[in-house]
């Protein structure tokens, strides 16, 4: 008697999207990274499909940080005070295939950096790395009003992908990257009709479905996973039961989530029972970010290189 694996099928399909602009399509990037496109459950290729890799991101921040643990300074160097040659060193030395740049300094509550600031610190990371570039802001709404027209304007017609963007904030950040041919990052509190909410009104504003990653928020590991998990799980099962409005890729910070919890922080000294924290602060963003993997991330944004190279050889061995 021939035994059949059973396979689950699905009537829906994840957008694709596309981050970064080459040259003929009048950007200047010297390559362009496209995720989703799934049909089937992450890495369950005997199903259906998974036709883009997921993509990892290294991010870098506008603003030397004055909260990092030692572990993560420790891997950049002296680079942490210049955005340009960090985004260098990610590229040329860890392979970083796209980046996210975050602008903190135009924090109101940090340095109160001018929209034109950030706009000028923007054209210098796209002239000095080729790589795609996503664009996050200090997450001040009023402040992130005033910064992203300007910055969606100086990096007009390289496909960056701009957020945060909310339900409640969406309006002109929405314009400004239309205008300037970029899609945009909707992030939702943890909630799965909040998500689906939010994409609707970008939708009806005009933005199209391949211009949309989808924040659901995530927590770290041991810092609300489990429930994390289940609106990302939730998400992409709505999207492959054929719920348009919610079948974009899901893109995730492991990065920020991990590295600000206790067991990342926290000295030898202090707990010499949990051992290296530089190994134990690292796998803690690997372990953050694999878990996300299953729970259907196709943008996995991290802080330290080794993660990085980790989990991309994680995802060649589970699409192996």
């Amino acid at each position: 008697m021939k035994l059949e694996l059973w396979k689950e099928k699905w009537g829906g399909k994840i957008e694709v999207a596309t981050i970064g602009a080459a040259e003929a399509e009048g950007g200047s990037r010297d390559r362009v990274v496209r995720v989703g496109g799934e049909t089937t459950l992450p890495f369950l290729t005997f199903e259906g499909e998974m036709p883009h890799p997921p993509l990892v991101v290294g991010e870098i921040l506008d603003a030397a940080p004055t909260d990092w643990p030692e572990p993560l300074t420790e891997a950049f160097g002296d680079v942490l005070t210049d955005p340009v040659a960090w985004g260098k060193k990610w590229v040329e030395e860890f392979g970083a295939e796209a980046l996210l740049l975050r602008l903190a300094s135009t924090d109101p509550e940090s340095q109160d950096a001018s929209p034109e600031a950030a706009a000028a610190c923007v054209r210098r990371l796209l002239e000095a790395v080729k790589v795609p570039l996503l664009l996050w802001g200090c997450e001040d709404v009023e402040k992130d009003n005033l910064v992203f027209p300007k910055v969606s304007e100086a990096a007009s017609g390289e496909r960056c992908f701009i957020g945060p963007v909310t339900k409640d904030n969406y309006k002109s950040i929405a314009a400004a990257a239309q205008l300037s041919g970029h899609g945009l990052i909707a992030q939702s509190p943890v909630d799965v009709n909040i998500q689906k909410q939010t994409n609707i009104l970008l939708l009806e504003f005009g933005i199209k479905k391949d211009k949309i990653l989808m924040d659901p928020t995530t927590g770290g590991l041991g810092y609300g996973m489990e429930y994390t998990y289940s609106v990302m799980e939730r998400l992409r099962l709505g999207a492959l039961q054929g719920e348009t409005q919610v079948a974009m890729p899901l893109i995730v910070f492991p990065g920020a989530e991990a590295w600000k919890t206790k067991e990342a922080k926290e000295s030898e000294a202090d707990y010499p029972q949990w051992g290296s924290r530089e190994k134990r602060a690292i796998l803690w963003e690997v372990i953050t970010a694999t878990t996300l993997l299953q729970g259907g991330a196709d943008v996995l944004v991290v802080r330290h290189p080794e993660t990085a190279a980790v989990l991309r050889e994680h995802i060649r061995q589970m699409l192996d």
